[in-house]
């Protein structure tokens, strides 16, 4: 059986990867920053009209990310997927799709067109980044460069976000500020963007040979066929995924720690505003600089895990003692109410920064190596449940946590607008952004402690896969290699490996070998 890690990943096949992050981290923050302004200011709608159509897209999304997952898990089985990749298909089907976001900026027109371009906007996410995500797990089994692939991507991501500020300003000095004209040409500009990076990262991907035989020679002889049981087998494998104990420390750590940054996040503006008595220019400028060494930062924590071997859960933990010493600066400078001068809050944010990349970056460089897990579990390649588990928790916890913070700051006394706000509104947004934030992390912190997944346990679990591929026999496994399996899958050495549907722990994933 051919093993895919034949090709290398060097740093030109890694942008080639990456740069589909130009959408992913780039297409959602121009809609964050300008689409509610838009609509409300050149499109005619209200700001209930307006809110609606994201409630709506909010709700369709969180269910069309895991459906799209299990589309590319078994889409190897169809003849399409058998010729093109079960995951590369959608990449070089939603490449020319990308044009659709230039339609989402077009003024004057009613509520159902920009409902309608928005959710396509919404179902195109979902069809390019959920097999996008899985391909790093495709492409290699080698730790440095799954690494070098997820730090190439977050950087992407993030200089999609600094572009997604920057070219409408940039548009501006030759439209002026108040034209509709700025939004149809960003929305132009970046569909042509888009378009071009997800043709690149078609072009400059492949997916695992391995895998490609294995659905070229199976079938699945156990499920049956009809709209009911896809619907009833794609809720098996997204409740299946969880039983992976390595999964469920990871998507811990992701989700409270993601968490606690849009907590953050939401009372920022709040915080500089009211508690320290500035404008809002302070909160651009200061949020600006973090975004801008987010970059840096994440190839800093790229190269601690690829040159310097640092594990997953020891970088994160310098990401999180970072925060929790801004959040006690933050604090400190609130209680005792000094001047504190720019240069040092710069500083500061610089550092937050750098953590931020890291929080960032290390859960998504984690997820690539989560399938080689479940693999030794189920035998199967089931990248696209767990691409789709993670972007269906992410989805719906910001969305829970903006919710929370709006409900406390709206019983504690806050009204929107004024100039000061009572004493118990501070202390809810002190209490948010401070305490909240750092509960949150906590969690997250602890868990590191936890989580056993590093470098050396990976290579130890995938020479035992390869050696069971191969015809190795269970008998011959030594101690340190049972141990570690233990370790990551929860289960018993001859507990995994399963080749019996009644042995499997996971009730319901079917083993590649009887499929």
């Amino acid at each position: 059986m051919a093993i895919p890690t034949e090709r290398r990943v060097g740093y030109g096949v890694a942008i080639g990867y990456g740069v589909t992050d130009l959408f992913g981290g780039g297409a959602f923050a121009v809609i964050g920053t300008w689409l509610l302004f838009f609509y409300t200011t050149y499109c005619g709608l209200t700001v209930l009209e307006a809110g609606s159509i994201f409630a709506i897209a909010r709700v369709i999304d969180a269910v069309l990310s895991p459906i799209m997952g299990y589309i590319t898990d078994n889409f190897g089985n169809t003849w399409l997927g058998r010729k093109f990749g079960r995951r590369r298909f959608f990449l070089l089907l939603g490449a020319p799709l990308m044009f659709l976001y230039s339609l989402v900026w077009v003024a004057d027109m009613n509520y159902w067109y920009y409902l309608g371009t928005y959710l396509s906007i919404e179902l195109l996410s979902a069809m390019v980044l959920v097999p996008w995500e899985t391909l790093a797990a495709e492409m290699t089994k080698r730790f440095d460069e799954r690494t070098r692939l997820a730090g190439v991507r977050m950087m992407c991501s993030a200089l999609g976000g600094f572009l997604a500020v920057s070219v409408p300003g940039i548009i501006m000095q030759f439209t002026g500020k108040d034209n509709a004209l700025t939004y149809t040409l960003t929305g132009g500009i970046f569909a042509v963007i888009y378009f071009i990076a997800v043709l690149i990262t078609w072009a400059c991907t492949w997916e695992a040979k391995d895998v490609e035989e294995e659905y070229h020679h199976t079938t699945d002889s156990n499920r049956k066929s009809g709209l009911m049981n896809h619907l009833k087998y794609l809720l098996i494998d997204l409740l299946s995924s969880f039983k992976i104990k390595a999964f469920r420390q990871h998507i811990t750590i992701y989700i409270f720690s993601f968490t606690a940054l849009d907590v953050f996040n939401s009372v920022f503006t709040y915080f500089v505003v009211y508690a320290l008595s500035k404008d809002t220019a302070t909160v651009s400028g200061l949020l600006s600089i973090a975004a801008f060494v987010s970059i840096p930062g994440t190839f800093g924590f790229m190269m601690l895990m690829n040159k310097f071997n640092m594990t997953p859960s020891g970088a994160l933990r310098i990401s999180y003692s970072c925060i929790f010493a801004v959040l006690a600066f933050l604090f400190f400078v609130y209680m005792s109410g000094i001047n504190v001068p720019t240069v040092v809050f710069s500083a500061v944010f610089v550092v937050l920064g750098l953590a931020r990349a890291g929080l960032y970056y290390i859960p998504w460089n984690i997820y690539s190596f989560i399938p080689d897990v479940d693999e030794m579990v189920t035998r199967q390649r089931r990248e696209g449940i767990f691409a789709g588990v993670m972007v269906l928790m992410r989805k719906s916890t910001v969305a829970l946590a903006i919710m929370i913070v709006g409900v406390v700051l709206e019983f504690s006394g806050f009204v929107k607008g004024m100039g000061s706000q009572p004493e118990s509104a501070l202390d809810a947004i002190i209490g948010l952004m401070v305490f909240a934030t750092a509960i949150l992390l906590a969690v997250s912190f602890w868990m590191t402690f936890k989580f056993k997944l590093t470098q050396h346990t990976h290579e130890v679990l995938i020479k035992e896969i390869d050696r069971r591929k191969q015809g190795g026999q269970a008998c011959d496994c030594n101690t340190e290699t049972r141990q570690v399996i233990k370790d990551l899958t929860g289960y018993a050495y001859d507990k995994v490996w399963i080749t019996k549907p009644t042995d499997n722990p996971l009730n319901g994933a079917a083993p590649a070998a009887i499929r």
